[in-house]
């Protein structure tokens, strides 16, 4: 299957050929079709890449929905891959966000797919980066929905170019957004169910003081924080407003470029780490390698590489 294909509106039923795609995708990553695939994919990026965080119950799934109606009002279209937990006791998962994240079953425009957190604990499933790797090909905007469990879960950081955090009002005093994690990581802060008044904009002061309080250090971009209600769509559009306003300053000096290549370098980092742990990467430099992504390389070609390097008969 070819990119040109899986566009949206490419051929009737180019949804279900995605959907297929990405099926394979899981089950078989390291097939030779799939892996042409990302690499072709890798080659043609496209879509500005949404990852959105938080807590459970904050609203995220909500706000996607809201992100999404705006977009495609705009003529934009729209990738969504919703991570959903997965029971530790049967491996199962419910995939309710799919449920939560309501669009049109008839819109070629929009596609959601959900996907299953396994034994992760970052906050995405396995095959994430490789599932929006085709997805930025194909798209005008990506949305990535983290599973929301909490302050360690920074893996979006790794496949977005904008973070999105949510803040639940009355979730905390600002002692808990100083903690470190989860509040380092992202370029926009949005207030949820800013309809409900002053619970919200206590939250809002609190997010704002803790910022100015946290110590972090200086970024060429200065964090903001907004609120927005998925429900009355107050500040919807502000926040579509941020998003372009932060991709725009990312298409600046090379900025993108820079930041999807250290993303790439350290998925192969952990890729490696993952399928041969801490003493294959050792090894690596007895052979006198490392994991590291020749500027314009792509992480699917350098990964098989250093397979390869590593699978070798000694």
């Amino acid at each position: 299957m070819t990119l040109a294909a899986l566009r949206p509106g490419a051929q009737a039923n180019s949804k279900r050929a995605l959907a297929r795609v990405l099926a394979g995708l899981e089950r078989d990553p390291d097939a030779a079709s799939t892996q042409a695939l990302l690499d072709e994919a890798w080659r043609r990026p496209r879509a500005h890449v949404v990852g959105i965080t938080g807590p459970p119950g904050v609203g995220k799934s909500s706000l996607c929905a809201a992100l999404i109606a705006g977009w495609r009002k705009a003529g934009l279209t729209v990738g969504v891959i919703a991570v959903d937990p997965s029971s530790k006791a049967s491996g199962g998962a419910l995939l309710g966000d799919r449920v939560r994240i309501v669009t049109d079953a008839a819109d070629e425009g929009s596609f959601v797919r959900s996907m299953a957190a396994r034994d992760r604990l970052g906050g995405l499933a396995d095959q994430t980066l490789a599932a929006m790797v085709v997805m930025r090909a194909l798209f005008d905007r990506v949305l990535i929905e983290t599973v929301g469990v909490g302050q360690s879960e920074t893996d979006v950081a790794g496949v977005a170019d904008t973070v999105l955090f949510c803040v639940q009002p009355g979730s905390g005093d600002s002692l808990q957004f100083m903690k470190a994690g989860i509040v380092e990581i992202p370029h926009l802060i949005a207030v949820t169910k800013a309809d409900i008044g002053a619970a919200a904009e206590k939250a809002r002061v609190d997010v704002a003081g803790a910022l100015s309080l946290g110590g972090a250090e200086p970024r060429d971009w200065p964090l903001r924080t907004l609120a927005v209600s998925a429900r009355s769509g107050a500040g919807v559009a502000e926040l579509m407003a941020a998003l372009d306003a932060h991709r725009a300053h990312l298409s600046q000096a090379g900025r993108l470029a820079v930041a999807r290549h250290r993303q790439s370098e350290g998925w192969v980092r952990e890729a490696l780490r993952e399928r041969y742990g801490t003493r294959g990467l050792a090894r690596l430099a007895i052979l006198g390698l490392d994991a590291a992504l020749p500027a314009g390389g792509q992480p699917f070609e350098r990964l098989r590489e250093l397979s390869n390097a590593l699978e070798r008969p000694r």
